[in-house]
């Protein structure tokens, strides 16, 4: 074997319930992408509401979840550093980074527009590579990073759109005879987003109701062997709404719902290839991988909302659930609980988190918990940090120390 390719999603897949029932196995088809990593949540406060976020508060992590919200924000400007251990019941290096910042800017008061940029450096540790004899040769350490800059801008006193741009870099191959066959892949997308909100007022309580969406990464496809082979990148439509309601004196809840759908087609399985006699029919499977293969990614998102084998049923069970509870006091406590759910077909990712979060002048700390309900899952025990900056409040803090010198 010349050379070996290291593919991130047989790694992830293992954050999918390892122990299925035989007939779960035929018909388990989870969507297949390149770069999984990207769709990870990185930071505390969405991780502990069931990783969602697309029409939550704005806050500095907005980028992932909807860039929009950034027009949205109290604050002039903030920066955040999110620090995730990844899989730590299999491994004890794989770990997801994260900085995240924003300013706004406009010529009137309310500073209707906001530049903001992430960094993503999602790290698999350090592997042994091996000849075909099975001989240590050295050690990798295979990464995937991203870089995003967005826009956004408040269209109305109401409404706010954003478009964000992404480089994306996987490093996940290695050749075990020196050449250079195998090459880390490249790749640009592309961020469309919308957020909503507004104040009906319910009994005698001023509320507030926000929409949100995202469809994410939309761009080409990336290739680790030259372009012989290629994998879409993992194109995301994001939708949400959140109702955010007082209880008491600075006390308030917020009830937050988020369906996410990959717009990736469903890759051709032998198995949905048979002929009159039951047998596997080669040529046509050999057919339909070739036009999956050539498939363009802008096709692809198309085909992806009517082309599972099982028709509109499975199309169906590729939505993801993120349901969350938010309870604050005062803008200053938070206490979170979320619940993620995934068909069992399409990964079986189902847990429940847990999330507190502290904000004290101008700086906020957050923390979450998952607790997996599906059995073996991994994914147990994983645990987010995040750090947050008020970068305006911080600024005038440190102007109103010099001022009293």
């Amino acid at each position: 074997m010349k050379y070996r390719i290291i593919i991130i999603s047989l790694i992830l897949s293992m954050a999918y319930s390892g122990v299925y029932a035989q007939n779960i196995k035929n018909q388990f088809n989870p969507v297949t992408t390149g770069v999984t990593s990207l769709n990870i949540a990185p930071d505390a406060r969405g991780g502990g509401l069931g990783d969602l976020g697309v029409a939550t508060d704005p806050d500095v992590n907005s980028q992932f979840w909807n860039p929009a919200k950034y027009a949205f924000t109290e604050s002039r400007g903030g920066l955040a550093v999110s620090y995730t251990p990844w899989l730590r019941k299999l491994v004890n290096d794989i770990n997801l980074a994260y900085v995240a910042g924003y300013w706004k800017f406009g010529r009137y008061g309310n500073d209707p527009q906001a530049l903001s940029a992430t960094l993503r450096y999602f790290s698999l540790g350090s592997i042994q590579t091996t000849d075909d004899g099975g001989n240590v040769l050295s050690s990798v350490n295979p990464y995937e990073m991203a870089l995003d800059l967005a826009y956004s801008r408040k269209l109305t006193n109401n409404f706010s759109m954003a478009v964000a741009l992404r480089f994306i870099y996987s490093d996940l191959g290695y050749s075990t005879d020196g050449s250079s066959d195998v090459k880390g892949a490249a790749a640009f997308a592309a961020d469309i987003a919308g957020y909503q909100t507004f104040y009906p007022i319910v009994g005698r309580s001023e509320c507030q109701w926000s929409w949100g969406f995202n469809i994410s990464n939309i761009g080409t496809k990336v290739s680790y062997d030259g372009g012989a082979n290629n994998a879409f990148l993992p194109a995301n439509l994001r939708l949400g709404t959140t109702f955010k309601f007082p209880v008491a004196d600075y006390h308030t809840l917020a009830l937050n719902l988020d369906l996410n759908k990959l717009m990736v087609p469903t890759a051709p399985r032998q198995a949905d290839y048979l002929d009159a006699e039951g047998n596997y029919d080669q040529i046509a499977y050999q057919e339909a991988l070739e036009d999956y293969n050539n498939m363009s990614s802008f096709k692809g998102i198309f085909k992806s909302f009517a082309d599972a084998p099982g028709g509109f049923k499975e199309e169906l069970q590729e939505i993801q659930i993120s349901t969350g509870l938010e309870y604050s006091y005062n803008q200053q406590f938070f206490a979170r609980v979320g619940y993620y759910y995934e068909n069992k077909y399409k990964g079986n990712r189902q847990y429940v988190t847990f999330g507190a979060g502290f904000s004290l002048s101008v700086f906020t700390l957050d923390a979450a918990y998952v607790l997996a309900t599906a059995q073996s899952s991994p994914l147990d025990q994983t645990l987010r940090f995040t750090l947050g900056f008020d970068m305006a409040g911080l600024k005038d803090l440190v102007g109103s120390k010099r001022g009293r010198r």
